[in-house]
């Protein structure tokens, strides 16, 4: 049987230390029901002594049927001088009613005597006192070590004393905690084997990433003898952030072999990060390992060739295991399999012997030169492979409008301006003329182009954007540079990207917004 390991997520507590992060009441109770639903082990709440919303989020907890996880409140140990019956924090962990507690102690002389001023046995008589209270009011009681490795390289013998306190007092974990984020996984690995070899309780690890090692101190400490690890979805928290759960949680299921959350959870693994990070308000990062837009994106040609062959040859996972899928770019380095792959993945059907294919290949690579991208402007792409099958072909519809002509200017005062836009399209035999105002040029653009299609193309309404781009390509031109414009539509159920490019930015967006409405009307 595999071994278990213990996840403890503190995303709502230690992660929402981080900058720009501050969760609502209601947010915290929604990530903290994904949490549950996805299997997690452990759920930490808040501190209930920090703030009125973390005591109202732990009223509500207990509120609520939990299925999978257990909820955690967080605090100190008791106050220097003051029993632990009389402390008004012990009291508070005790009244959030939570059937886990976690408190937080010190294991660094350095902060014993000079940031807590107390003598090193009254910080053991802190630690011990307050595990043995919360233990006899029957509370699970986790026990996080701060600044264990600091501690144990600084003196390793009373550092070991503060893990025995905790253990002889009923901890049911010792967690050591990496709290200043500076040890290398080595140190990591060889201080966790020491604890392991001393220690009968379970000893969990807590790691921060501020030198980039976040995860992987926290998987050394697995590896050394921990059955607990803590950490943050999408690796929030303080200063750069917390050992990220988000691959934590796979690489102990795929790589270590040992039981985490439940398996029938890590398809979910994406949509859970992406759900927390929708929350928070933050852009899912693209190339966060395991769940990232990019994590298993393919460019090179040598590359494409490979995976589409043997996908483990440049896989380390499939990505549907986790949620994810395989994507492959086309750009300047693109060889004839990655125009293959990508045409296929748009519902074009060509072999590498077509001289279509050729051509498509040259023509990708002739159009990136010229400064467009199709990494991110798939519709573009899908309308370029498009023109070059239908060269002589009846069966594939040509554009369904023309722009004829358009004219953008700006009129305003002291007090404001507004941007002005005339489009003349035609369809058919019909021609469009439509203006609009707009809060910028784009804007104003966009508005008259979807009003003079939309007398034709009702569905065109129905088209929203929603991202806009712009990139200086030649930033030595100036003002003469050439531009290249992004942009992301959607009709609600998709979304879709297309690009433009020309010295002028007006020109480089109708490009933008010409290829959009007519993408649409191919797919709709």
């Amino acid at each position: 049987m595999k071994s278990q390991v213990e996840i403890y997520d503190t995303t709502l507590r230690d992660g929402s230390q981080g900058e720009g992060i501050n969760f609502s009441l209601t947010d915290k109770l929604r990530i903290a029901e994904k949490l549950d639903q996805f299997g997690v082990h452990y759920i930490e709440g808040g501190w209930p002594g920090s703030n009125p919303k973390d005591l109202e989020f732990f009223q509500q907890a207990r509120r609520r049927k939990w299925k999978n996880a257990r909820i955690a409140s967080f605090g100190f140990t008791r106050k220097k001088g003051v029993a632990v019956e009389n402390d008004e924090q012990i009291r508070m962990l005790l009244d959030a009613e939570t059937p886990v507690v976690t408190v937080v102690g010190k294991t660094w002389l350095l902060h014993v005597t000079e940031v807590l001023r107390v003598k090193p046995d009254e910080n053991l008589a802190m630690i011990a006192d307050t595990i043995r209270y919360l233990k006899d009011h029957g509370k699970t009681v986790i026990y996080d070590a701060e600044h264990s490795f600091d501690g144990f390289l600084d003196a390793p013998e009373y550092a070991l004393a503060t893990w025995q306190a905790a253990e002889k007092a009923g901890a049911d974990v010792i967690c050591l905690c990496e709290t200043n984020g500076g040890r290398l996984p080595s140190e990591v690995t060889r201080i966790v084997a020491h604890a392991h070899g001393k220690l009968n309780a379970r000893i969990g690890i807590h790691t921060h990433n501020d030198c980039g090692f976040g995860v992987a101190n926290g998987i050394a400490g697995l590896e050394a003898g921990a059955d607990h690890i803590q950490g943050t979805i999408n690796g929030y928290g303080e200063r750069t952030g917390n050992c990220n759960l988000i691959s934590v949680i796979p690489t102990v299921h795929f790589k270590l072999g040992r039981r985490g959350v439940p398996p029938a959870s890590l398809p979910k693994l994406k949509e859970l990060s992406e759900f927390v990070d929708e929350i928070a308000n933050f852009r899912h990062d693209p190339r966060q390992p395991w769940v990232g837009q990019t994590a298993f994106a393919h460019k090179g040609g040598i590359h494409v060739h490979a995976i589409e062959r043997v996908a483990r040859s440049y896989e380390h996972i499939d990505p549907t295991a986790i949620g994810n899928f395989r994507r492959v770019l086309v750009s300047d380095m693109s060889g004839r399999t990655n125009i293959l792959v990508k045409a296929a993945e748009l519902g074009f059907k060509l072999t590498a012997e077509m001289p279509e294919t050729k051509a498509i290949t040259a023509r990708v690579k002739e159009q990136e030169n010229l400064g467009f991208e199709y990494e991110a402007a798939e519709a573009s792409l899908a309308l370029l492979i498009r023109g070059v099958l239908s060269t002589g072909r009846s069966d594939l519809k040509q554009p369904a409008f023309t722009v004829e002509s358009y004219h953008v200017s700006t009129r305003g005062d002291t007090s404001g301006s507004v941007c002005e836009a005339t489009v003349k399209v035609r369809v058919g035999e019909a021609v469009h003329h439509t203006v609009a105002d707009g809060d910028g040029p784009v804007n104003a653009l966009d508005g008259a182009l979807r009003s003079a299609l939309g007398k034709s193309f009702p569905i065109l309404r129905k088209i929203k954007l929603t991202d806009y781009k712009v990139r200086i390509l030649d930033g030595i031109a100036g003002t003469g540079a050439k531009t290249r414009v992004l942009i992301q539509s959607t009709d609600g159920k998709r979304d879709w990207g297309t690009v433009g490019v020309s010295e002028n930015i007006i020109t480089a967006s109708l490009q933008a917004l010409v290829d959009s409405m007519e993408f649409a009307l191919l797919k709709g």
